[in-house]
């Protein structure tokens, strides 16, 4: 366990049926090899030590003995791994028999979860047998004084994020699940101790239902299956084992296998989203019974994680999946900017066009905007201003784009106007500085605005997300808009975005490939030899890594040196060490330096989790200090 990242473990031992001295030993062998992989927590099927298919035998004062006795050994036999453990076992009291989950650790009983929804239709006759969970008890069991029944929640003493609730196979089937109860009281990991006989689509439904459930509850969902060994007079079971996290499948075994599956679950997300959510309200009541228990250093300090980390969080892996996202952010951006436009009236917009990626996405924006509107695509109005930084490349990429669209396309050179303002303010074109630069990006944006009011529009926006979180963007200059389309995008999204329609239409699929491959620049300093000599990624870092930062960052609140050691994870064989840190360094610094220009956004769509609007989803004084951050990226 580290950085929130907690090592779960399901499994399916192999079992004879009402051998409880036989499935233990392969319960307690499963239990340290689990401990031996850094497993926190195992959780095994239901009434794993005495095998689910026993039917009358449950009743048999034989076995109920024996199950004990197996139960006692296996706390005794494990108590050197350090790993909480689940095993499903009948638990009679009083003059009733109870379907629990044994949950012990470090040769200690902690509690028995009872199961509280007993099916007995179909092919399940469990009433016959088992009483539901009605209340807490503490009762006296294998020589433990322990709580027995429902909502009880086990609690890590020196993890706190990772607090752990148990249901029992029928209990997550029904329309309230005990374990909603259990999440409301803090519980981020559920387990299942589970024997779900197979049928045809079950797998699949079970599946969404427990994703479903994750998602609903913002929590990690392990699910034990019974499987081989179980009796099959009347029934067959797959083993499946499930891991879940927040909506998403994070492990699954194959159907009719055993053995043990592994997930690496975040619990400090679970709590990030449940703490960002303000319609999530914890519920400690009275009616939850709390046990805690803790691990040694060494399982922490042992710790290394084998979870797969992203290095593009906010590009999907799978080719659909990223089709069908490109096609609906463009949506979302063109019926953004369509919906302005004829609020306000207008025909006309005006873009930069600079024959760089942003500018790009942004006049495919107005197109279908346009298109959806039904108004002409010469009121689209593509402004080319070539000056010190303009190459010839990106010049007739501006031109044969908006050729090939059909819109309205204009030339103006702002060399002479640049140099005019160099001679006003006393600024010799020698030197190459700052206002070398922003003087060039504010004439363009004069330009643009007044081309604006001449032909009654608004100037569509073409700065990206990626751009807005480390400041690049020229105050005043390209950082103002009338709407600004691609506010809400990072820099690895445009990309693809702008490839999606490159290869959905034909017609302009050259000119878009040759814009993709032209290297990121703001061209504002001379070129050399006729190529570009200002490389963004040369000097601000690459971007790749920038989006990781923000992602992680922004949207779940991580520390600079969780994010750290994420980006190692994920960026293996791409980025050494030394060169992730200082990047981290260059973005958090600017992060904080550059919220002066956030503060004052013009407007534009929100089409992802993670935007930096002033307005919607991101609040910070400009002249907050990045201290503390900054500290701790040192000390890495």
């Amino acid at each position: 366990m580290r950085d929130g990242f907690v090592r779960l473990a399901s499994a399916t031992p192999a079992v004879k049926v009402a051998d409880c001295v036989f499935n233990a030993n392969e319960i307690k062998n499963m239990i340290f090899e689990a401990a031996e992989n850094n497993a926190a927590a195992i959780i095994f099927p239901e009434l794993a030590i005495t095998g689910y298919t026993c039917g009358d035998l449950f009743k048999d004062r034989t076995l109920q003995a024996a199950a004990q006795e197996s139960l006692k050994w296996l706390i005794e036999e494990t108590a050197e791994a350090d790993i909480l453990v689940g095993v499903g076992m009948p638990v009679p009291y009083m003059g009733a028999l109870y379907n629990c989950v044994a949950v012990f650790k470090s040769g200690v009983l902690l509690g028995l979860p009872a199961k509280k929804n007993i099916p007995n239709y179909s092919e399940f006759y469990e009433r016959r047998h088992y009483t539901p969970a009605h209340g807490t008890e503490v009762i006296s069991f294998c020589g433990f004084d322990v709580p027995m029944g429902e909502n009880i929640v086990f609690t890590c003493e020196n993890n706190p994020d990772f607090t752990v609730g148990f249901e029992v196979c029928e209990d997550v089937w029904v329309a309230c699940p005990p374990a909603v109860g259990l999440t409301k009281a803090g519980a981020t990991v559920i387990m299942n101790a589970s024997c779900s006989d197979e049928i045809i689509g079950k797998a699949d439904y079970r599946r969404m239902m427990l994703s479903a459930f994750s998602g609903r509850t913002l929590s990690a969902y392990v699910y034990a299956d019974s499987g081989f060994g179980e009796s099959t007079q009347d029934m067959v079971f797959a083993g499946h084992r499930l891991i879940t996290e927040n909506g998403s499948v994070i492990t699954e075994s194959d159907l009719f296998t055993s053995g043990i599956s592994y997930g690496d679950v975040d619990v400090q997300r679970l709590v990030q989203e449940r703490r960002r959510m303000n319609t999530w309200e914890d519920n400690f009541s009275e009616d939850i019974f709390f046990v805690s228990f803790d691990y040694e250093d060494e399982t922490f300090i042992n710790f290394e994680l084998e979870r797969y980390i992203d290095p593009r969080p906010f590009v999907p892996g799978n080719a659909q999946a990223l089709s069908t996202r490109c096609k609906t952010i463009l949506q979302l951006q063109y019926t953004g900017l369509a919906t302005r436009l004829k609020h306000i009236g207008s025909k006309t917009a005006v873009v930069g066009l600079s024959g760089g990626l942003d500018s790009t996405l942004a006049l495919l924006v107005m197109v279908e905007a346009f298109d959806s509107l039904g108004l002409s695509r010469d009121g689209i109005k593509a402004v080319s201003m070539p000056c010190f930084g303009t190459t010839g490349r990106t010049k007739g990429n501006a031109q044969m784009l908006a050729e090939a669209l059909g819109v309205n396309f204009r030339e103006i050179p702002i060399q002479a106007a640049v140099n005019q303002h160099f001679a006003d303010i006393g600024h010799n074109p020698e030197i190459l500085d700052v206002t070398y630069e922003n003087s060039q990006a504010r004439e363009r944006t004069q330009l643009l605005m007044d081309i604006a009011n001449k032909e009654n529009g608004i100037v569509v926006g073409t700065g990206d997300l990626s751009e807005l979180a480390l400041g690049w963007a020229t105050y005043n200059g390209d950082h103002m808009s009338m709407y600004a389309v691609n506010a809400s995008i990072p820099k690895t999204l445009v990309r693809h975005l702008v490839k999606y329609v490159a290869d959905t239409n034909g017609n302009i699929k050259d000119v878009l490939y040759d814009i993709l491959d032209t290297p990121v620049s703001p061209e504002l300093l001379p070129p050399k030899d006729g190529e570009i000599s200002q490389k963004t990624e040369d000097l601000v870092g690459p971007y790749e890594l920038h989006d990781f930062f923000l992602y992680y960052m922004l949207r779940f609140g991580f520390t600079p040196d969780k994010i750290y050691r994420m980006a190692i994870n994920a960026f293996d064989g791409m980025y050494d060490f030394e060169t992730i840190k200082k990047w981290l360094r260059t973005f958090y610094r600017r992060f904080f330096q550059q919220q002066f220009k956030r503060s004052c956004l013009p407007d534009g769509p929100k089409v992802g989790s993670v935007t930096l609007s002033p307005r919607g989803d991101f609040r910070m004084p400009t002249d907050a200090s990045s201290r503390i951050w900054m500290d701790i990226i040192d000390k890495l």
